[in-house]
């Protein structure tokens, strides 16, 4: 029930009755599995929440064609290079959708662009790493894209419509980039020793990352019970984390790769694996704009803006012009 659910500091999120009537109507409406849609009436909590995420989520796909966008030219061959040309650039298409939903809420292109720019909001902490070798191009598709969809799946139920049928389309296309991803390993694994290795050393670099990516311990995790309320998310942190261990461990031994994780162990009474703690100073230092590469990638992204703007003045000056001529053809017709 609605009511009986905790947040994180051990209070519970606000019953049904302590809620104003047009709040209770909006939280009865979750409850039956209703759509939000743009404008109907919404907390104004639930709005930011939404923004935030969503905001987030967007910053994401377009950050994350970085990593890849530099190995577009050394890809192995021509069929690589088209691929991941064409994953670049879905990447660019997520985040356009996900713009698109943002701004059904209120928040302009504008503003989102700014609050990234500036370093005010933040994108998926994963980003922030450096891809050494081609090996991580399939790491990132195996194992980040794979838990991104563990992310990303139960967000085409979530509570505000717009958001909710992004996702749908957004969720196919991952899935291909995971399927693309594993398949570059799988052929680099039986290839040469010095392949195979490279593949272990992606594996034994990206883990950690990869299980960050579900954010913080349920523990420490400020929005995870109120947007759980809200039905924005539809698990916990941890719970999605312990997905994805159990459905990646078992790719890895088929890869023959070893999972850099010495408490990685089968556990047969839960039917899942116990695995080890990720490294949250570390994710904290990267969130905090300490990574190895966060000062790389908001620098490429400020520079993009700053060599566009010419085509965005274009933009406008061409849009003012054709309505100018729209507004005076009727007076000169008279």
């Amino acid at each position: 029930m609605y009511a009986q659910m905790v947040k994180t500091d051990g209070t519970r999120v606000k019953s049904l009755d302590d809620m104003e009537p047009e709040e209770r109507a909006f939280q009865q409406r979750i409850e039956a599995g209703q759509k939000i849609e743009p404008k109907e009436w919404m907390p104004e909590a639930y709005r930011k929440t939404l923004v935030r995420q969503i905001s987030q989520h967007a910053h994401s796909e377009i950050v994350g064609q970085l990593p890849e966008g530099n190995w577009i030219t050394r890809a192995p061959t021509l069929e690589r290079k088209a691929i991941l040309l064409a994953k670049v650039q879905d990447e660019a298409g997520h985040g356009l959708y996900l713009y698109c939903a943002a701004e059904t809420l209120g928040i302009s292109r504008d503003e989102m662009y700014e609050q990234l720019h500036s370093g005010k909001a933040k994108y998926s902490s994963i980003f922030n790493y450096p891809t050494l070798s081609w090996a991580d191009i399939g790491a990132i598709g195996w194992l980040v894209d794979g838990a991104a969809i563990m992310n990303q799946v139960p967000l085409q139920r979530c509570s505000y419509g717009p958001y909710a049928r992004a996702m749908v389309r957004i969720c196919k296309e991952e899935s291909f980039h995971q399927r693309q991803g594993f398949d570059i390993l799988a052929k680099m694994v039986k290839g040469t020793p010095a392949q195979k290795a490279m593949v272990q050393d992606a594996l034994d670099r990206w883990w950690w990352p990869s299980l960050m990516m579900f954010g913080p311990s349920d523990d420490a995790s400020v929005h995870s019970a109120q947007s759980m309320a809200w039905k924005i998310k539809q698990n916990s942190n941890d719970e999605l984390r312990q997905k994805f261990v159990d459905q990646t461990v078992p790719q890895a031994d088929y890869l023959g790769l070893t999972v850099p994780d010495p408490e990685l162990k089968w556990n047969e009474t839960k039917g899942g694996y116990d695995f080890g703690e990720p490294d949250w100073k570390e994710f904290f230092e990267v969130i905090a704009g300490n990574g190895l590469c966060n000062a790389e990638r908001l620098g490429a992204r400020r520079k993009a803006w700053d060599d566009g703007a010419w085509f965005r003045e274009g933009l406008l000056a061409h849009a003012a012009k054709a309505e100018a001529r729209r507004t005076t053809a009727p007076a000169a017709a008279e």
